[in-house]
């Protein structure tokens, strides 16, 4: 049988691949698994009590109303408006299977085979993937030292082909936080041009500051350019219940579901009473995972601030280290594959991230242990 051109030509999982190493350890000593960006903490009492409960009621395993269910998407409208003093309705909200599957819908509902779309560089490996298999070709904006986008530099990569600029932020793989001033830019000119702009907020409760992350959702016209993407993952521990987000306008709402239909008719139940119990009862659970994940970004920096094993932070926020590694004569690939089998550290290269190989790997430091970041640092330290 014959399979599509543009799907050979994609990388598998690089999630996948990564573990796909770890059987083939043959030391003893526990991995550190700094590689999915997932949490790896049980969710609250209140969530995990309302999946249990949810299991056992009758109408569990119907489908459930395809846009979501109406008191999620009324609890999710609120939140959103309470956290950027802006006036979300519940017909804004479309519930999907994660946030990856919002992407996806969404841009497949704005492209074309043959269309373009940017993405800043380091960029979402499966923002890239998505658009590659629909055929739209994809420019990578590359950032400034500091790894914030260039709305000026993005700007001189629009065509007339060009249908959607996509920012993540805080980013993954970068953890950056874009400035509220620079992501208004960026919906200017999307406005300007008539594009989209899709705003991935997976990790907007890990932000530094608690202010709104932008004040999008205040231009009275805000639903004719931007759609906002969001994560239930993150935000109550609960990815393998797959719940997401995207919040736009009629129109957009009503082509994503088109998509939805073909691709999983609607989001899981089981997961959408998750998110909802999280709303409901674990507002300041999820504040309090947010602190201590800060925490722990913060003892990351200071294990690798002696830059061990030559291993040097670029930037961090959310879940994330992008880490510049010290071996410029090996690939990214070979320098990850050393760490895995030679040292026990699991993490993700950063050529799953990049349109090149340059010399980075992510490092989620949110899937540790206190203890286990001062060990990662000295295991790094062994590494040659």
């Amino acid at each position: 049988m014959r399979f599509s051109e543009r799907v050979e030509q994609l990388v598998h999982s690089p999630i996948g691949a990564a573990h796909a190493l770890v059987g083939l350890r043959t030391n003893d000593r526990p991995l550190l698994d700094l590689s999915q960006a997932a949490p790896s903490f049980p969710p609250a009492d209140a969530v995990m009590e309302r999946i249990a409960e949810v299991a056992r009621e009758p109408d569990t395993g119907r489908y459930p109303p395809q846009p979501g269910l109406p008191q999620l998407r009324e609890a999710f409208a609120s939140d959103l408006s309470s956290g950027y003093a802006a006036d979300i309705s519940p017909d804004d909200v479309l519930i999907t299977a994660g946030c990856n599957q919002a992407f996806c819908c969404v841009a497949s509902a704005l492209t074309n085979p043959g269309d373009e779309a940017i993405l800043v560089a380091p960029f979402y490996f499966n923002h890239d993937m998505w658009l590659k298999i629909e055929g739209v070709e994809v420019r990578h904006l590359e950032p400034a030292a500091n790894l914030v986008p260039d709305p000026e530099r993005a700007e001189a990569l629009v065509t007339d082909k060009t249908r959607l600029i996509t920012l993540v932020s805080p980013g993954n793989p970068t953890g950056v936080t874009i400035p509220k001033e620079i992501i208004h830019d960026f919906a200017e000119l999307a406005r300007t041009h008539n594009l989209a702009l899709i705003v991935d907020e997976t990790y907007r409760s890990f932000r530094d500051e608690k202010n709104p992350a932008h004040q999008l959702f205040e231009n009275p016209d805000w639903a004719d350019h931007v759609i906002s993407l969001h994560s239930f993952s993150k935000d109550f521990a609960i990815p393998g219940y797959r719940c997401g987000a995207a919040v736009g306008g009629k129109p957009a709402i009503t082509e994503a579901l088109k998509v939805l239909d073909c691709l999983a008719i609607s989001a899981p139940r089981i997961g959408q009473e998750a998110a909802l119990a999280g709303l409901r009862h674990a507002q300041q659970w999820r504040l309090d995972q947010a602190s201590r994940i800060k925490d722990l970004e913060l003892r990351f920096l200071e294990s690798m601030q002696g830059q061990p094993g030559g291993f040097e932070v670029i930037s961090s926020g959310a879940y994330f280290g992008w880490v510049r590694h010290p071996r410029a004569d090996l690939s990214t690939e070979e320098v990850v594959r050393r760490l895995v089998l030679d040292h026990d550290v699991l993490t993700i290269p950063g050529t799953a991230f990049t349109s090149n190989d340059q010399s980075t790997i992510r490092m989620s430091f949110a899937n540790l242990e206190p203890q286990q970041i001062d060990e990662l640092a000295s295991r790094l330290n062994e590494f040659s």
